[in-house]
């Protein structure tokens, strides 16, 4: 029995070494192969390292001024826009009664800055002449893709001349001559709008699309981005169900939009390319400018067209997120230095070793050499934290905080009552005359529901508040939840494991007065063998009456209760 507990034991050990040497390959891996990104040392956040500062100012026409409620809408539209990114730890808040400061950690890609700058309004307009055909279709959402074209034709879509008053959107007394002489000199190469420059959004514009590819006549606004309740990325599936490997981004309105999306639908599905095409514009450029393959009555829609996996993801965040409710442009932007800075970083890791230096100590007191296991299992789960940070620092764009430094000085307290949990476990059932091998068994089993509460109660509190905070507060509970579930792990994979194996040296199993399972310090029986007991000699009445007091206090109420049926048994 003892071998195959020992045995037991020592595979859970093999897979903890596994997993730590999995996720240092995953990493070492990374750094080998010259991933950006991947290293031993986790990304800190704007706190701790410094970043990029960026002051966007409003553009809107001229009599009109931006609401609070417009300003605070914008806030949350390019919050969501940077976490899209993967940057973390961001902060975006508003300064006077205009503006707006992003707050990057580090250096932000270029991608990330485009988001941001590109912070027009999101608007759909009618395509009325376009210079080359586009490579990309719209539908319902059961709708399949053409084969695409890629012809990087060049040759001028030329519009008649009006004879009447425009009618709807897609009608081409909207060219007048004037338009058409604009549209035949635009050159997509050079720069030929303004920053933050505002449309009418009455009237057809003349842009280019955001590659410099296509340039384009469009008609008025017929849907604001804003009316945009969703958009993702995901592989189109067939009327049967069947799953294929092309990408499409579909987009679902909400109510003013599903009918405004139903009526221009509706009147360019029988018109002919390019007029049966409604583009999508962010900052005046055409992010996308599908054809229309069906009637949409339903508020979603799916593009598809030659989507990759990346590229559809960006086009669904572009167009989730650049629904605006005014134009922005960049009034300055540089770099910030750490806030809090290295020294923080140094104050906060000191507080940390202190805390651990403290559990240690009492460890040490309280547990004798029991306390080699708390040490053990403390390295254990900094070992594996800082391996899954360092991880998702690098896949995930995680970025420490001194917030987040504070959730892991906590999980040290997390961590350590779950051994003490366990370790009182084990004494108590020493104290009721069982051998340490059977204490060790016993023990695990009543502690496991108590560290399983304790730890869940731990982990809701943590998702709670990353759920329903912004800003440093959730670099404080995504660390507490991930060193939460470490702890669950290191108590099932290591903790017990090596309790198991310590049970089966003499020097613990003897009950030695330094081991920490001492039965005459702790006041209970000492197992002598062949089913015979002793009570402790040294320990007086009164301590003995006090231990098994104790022991009853600590049994759950099951336990209490089966204890009361057995004397109610005996006594009939």
């Amino acid at each position: 029995m003892a071998s195959s507990v020992t045995k037991t034991a020592r595979k859970r050990l093999a897979w903890l070494l596994a997993l730590i040497i999995t996720f240092a390959g995953i990493i070492g891996l990374g750094m080998a192969t010259n991933q950006a990104g991947a290293s031993f040392a986790p990304q800190l956040a704007l706190d701790l390292q410094g970043g990029t500062s960026i002051i966007l100012s409003p553009t809107v026409a001229n009599g009109e001024t931006v609401k609070p409620e417009q300003l605070d809408q914008a806030v949350a539209i390019i919050r969501a826009r940077v976490d899209s990114t993967g940057v973390s730890e961001s902060t975006v808040t508003t300064s006077g009664n205009n503006n707006i400061i992003v707050e990057i950690p580090g250096v932000p890609s270029d991608s990330t800055l485009q988001l941001i700058k590109s912070s027009a309004k999101l608007e759909f307009r009618a395509v009325l002449v376009a210079s080359a055909s586009t490579t990309s279709q719209v539908g319902g959402d059961s709708s399949s893709s053409a084969s695409p074209s890629a012809s990087p034709a060049a040759s001028k879509s030329a519009a008649p001349a009006p004879t009447a008053k425009p009618t709807d959107p897609s009608d081409l007394n909207w060219v007048s001559p004037a338009l058409q002489a604009q549209f035949d000199a635009l050159d997509c190469s050079k720069q030929f709008r303004a920053p933050g420059q505002v449309d009418d959004p009455t009237q057809p514009l003349v842009t280019c699309d955001s590659y410099r590819y296509q340039k384009y006549i469009l008609g008025p606004v017929e849907v604001a981005g804003a009316d945009i309740s969703n958009a993702t990325a995901g592989t189109i599936t067939t009327q049967t169900g069947a799953a294929t490997n092309e990408w499409a981004v579909n987009l679902d309105f909400n109510a003013k939009g599903t009918e405004a999306f139903s009526a221009v639908t509706s009147r360019l599905y029988p018109l002919t390319s390019p007029r049966n095409q409604f583009a999508v514009t962010l900052d005046g450029f055409v992010i996308t400018a599908p054809q229309t393959n069906a009637v949409i009555t339903n508020g979603s829609a799916q593009i598809t067209g030659s989507f990759t996996k990346d590229s559809s993801k960006s086009l669904a965040d572009q167009l989730k997120y650049g629904s605006l409710p005014i134009g922005f442009e960049v009034q300055s932007q540089e770099n910030i230095s750490a806030t809090l800075g290295s020294e923080s970083l140094r104050s906060g890791l000191l507080a940390g070793l202190i805390g651990l230096i403290l559990v240690v100590i009492y460890s040490l007191f309280q547990y004798r050499a029991l306390a080699s296991i708390t040490i053990g299992s403390l390295v254990i789960a900094a070992v594996l934290t800082y391996l899954l940070i360092s991880i998702l620092s690098w896949r995930q764009g995680y970025r420490l905080s001194l917030s987040g430094v504070a959730g892991l000085i906590v999980a040290i307290g997390i961590t350590a009552d779950s051994f003490i949990v366990y370790f009182e476990r084990v004494r108590d059932e020493l104290r009721d005359g069982r051998t340490l091998s059977a204490a060790v068994e016993s023990g695990w089993k009543r502690a496991v529901r108590t560290i399983l509460v304790s730890d869940g109660v731990s982990l809701l509190a943590a998702v709670v508040l990353f759920a329903l905070t912004v800003g440093s507060v959730k670099g404080f509970a995504f660390t507490l939840g991930l060193t939460t579930l470490v702890d669950l792990a290191v108590v099932a994979i290591f903790t017990h494991p090596m309790l198991q194996i310590l049970a089966q040296l003499k020097f613990f199993s003897s009950g030695n007065k330094w081991s920490g399972f001492d039965a005459k310090a702790l006041g209970g029986q000492i197992y002598k063998g062949r089913g015979r007991f002793e009570v402790a000699e040294t320990v007086n009445d009164a301590k003995r009456g006090k231990a098994s007091k104790e022991a009853v206090k600590r049994q759950t109420i099951a336990e209490r209760k089966a204890s009361s049926n057995l004397d109610n048994e005996g006594q009939n």
